[in-house]
């Protein structure tokens, strides 16, 4: 296992019943980093890498690391009010070795609760922080796992409930990348987090509560790296099975770079395309010559979104009982769409489906004879 824990802690964030306060109970100073530990972190990692729905951002007016910010978790302002301290502050309070990693997590337990309070929201769960080194990088994760009931039955056929931490609910977590942050504090992309389903005020309190505020942005990314590569292949012409084999190379080269949590970048998928243009003065160039002559807005590297690349190669689609997906190279030919009157005609139909479709017009045809005698 390639996962190595530096720090972690875990703390306990509840809404107490009928006043609606939230209580935090702080876990112990000292967690012994068994292997049991390191299985559950490293199982969080592949989770959140897992993650599709994934938005990048940075520090909102950040000091440069390594300033000398309070480290405490409350001040007072010029008002004479008391004030929460910025998430960056106590983090780079900890990576500079002005305090503990124990003292850190508690007063970013406690920023957190805050900010539940301010926004009023029904959070209850464990608040994971932990450090973490991973395939050369340096991680700091930051994750709410909400608590499921489960029951089990004992050896009497007793049946009894308990709680567990649930992981597959993950939805409230952020990483940040703290070698992209040491060493590109004006990026904006070296904080990760889940873009949440359950509304903007859920995604809001937990980016306030990190002081975060989103930068680049992965969809588009991908989006335009899909385009240029559907302009480049129609540049050099290929035909129907080439550009579709053109495609599939991309969604394994993609695939593959979201498996080990890396970026996608433009020069290496101009090696795994393979295919080369001429630009307006006959020289020849490959890709990412072309994404650079037709000036993308795209970067050099990026964290892709994987959901926009899978559908390169397929188009696919549900509705009113009806779900339909094959393969892009059909369309046009053994698919057939026809606007006018909005049907799809498909040939060469699957033999699997038709076995069924032969069976339902056999029961039909059957139960008609039977009616009509």
């Amino acid at each position: 296992m390639s996962l190595i824990i530096s720090n972690i802690a875990l703390h306990f964030i509840s809404k107490k019943e009928g006043t609606g306060e939230v209580l935090l109970r702080l876990g112990p100073e000292n967690i012994d980093l068994s292997a049991k530990i390191t299985a559950f972190v490293d199982s969080l990692h592949s989770i959140y890498n897992g993650k599709s729905s994934k938005a990048y951002g940075s520090f909102s007016a950040m000091p440069a690391p390594g300033s000398s910010s309070e480290s405490t978790n409350k001040s007072n302002d010029e008002s004479g009010e008391v004030t929460t301290a910025r998430f960056v502050d106590l983090m780079e309070s900890y990576l500079s070795e002005r305090q503990g990693f124990y003292p850190f997590s508690t007063q970013a337990a406690n920023t957190l609760k805050n900010e539940i309070e301010k926004y009023d929201l029904d959070e209850n769960g464990y608040l994971v922080v932990c450090h973490y080194e991973y395939m050369g990088g340096r991680y700091l994760l930051i994750a709410v796992i909400p608590v499921s009931e489960h029951y089990s039955v004992d050896g009497e056929l007793n049946i009894s409930a308990d709680k567990h931490l649930d992981t597959n609910k993950l939805q409230l977590a952020a990483r940040i990348d703290l070698f992209d942050y040491q060493q590109n504090a004006s990026g904006n992309r070296y904080i990760s987090f889940i873009k949440g389903r359950a509304g903007r005020k859920v995604s809001d309190f937990f980016l306030d509560f990190l002081g975060c505020e989103e930068g680049l942005n992965s969809k588009e990314q991908t989006q335009t790296l899909v385009q240029a590569v559907e302009d480049f292949v129609s540049v050099n012409q290929l035909d129907a099975t080439e550009k579709q084999q053109t495609r599939k190379e991309l969604l394994s080269y993609c695939k593959e770079q979201k498996a080990s949590s890396q970026d996608v970048s433009i020069q290496e998928v101009g090696k795994v395309i393979g295919h080369t243009t001429t630009d307006a003065s006959g020289e020849s160039q490959d890709f990412y010559q072309f994404c650079q002559q037709q000036s993308y807005p795209i970067e050099e590297s990026f964290p892709h979104d994987q959901t926009v690349v899978n559908k390169i190669t397929k188009y696919s689609g549900y509705g009113s009982g009806i779900s339909l997906s094959f393969e892009r190279s059909h369309f046009g030919q053994d698919v057939v769409y026809n606007p006018h009157n909005d049907s799809i005609t498909i040939f060469k139909v699957p033999p699997n489906l038709k076995e069924q479709l032969v069976a339902l017009l056999s029961a039909d045809a059957n139960q008609k004879s039977e009616t009509a005698g």
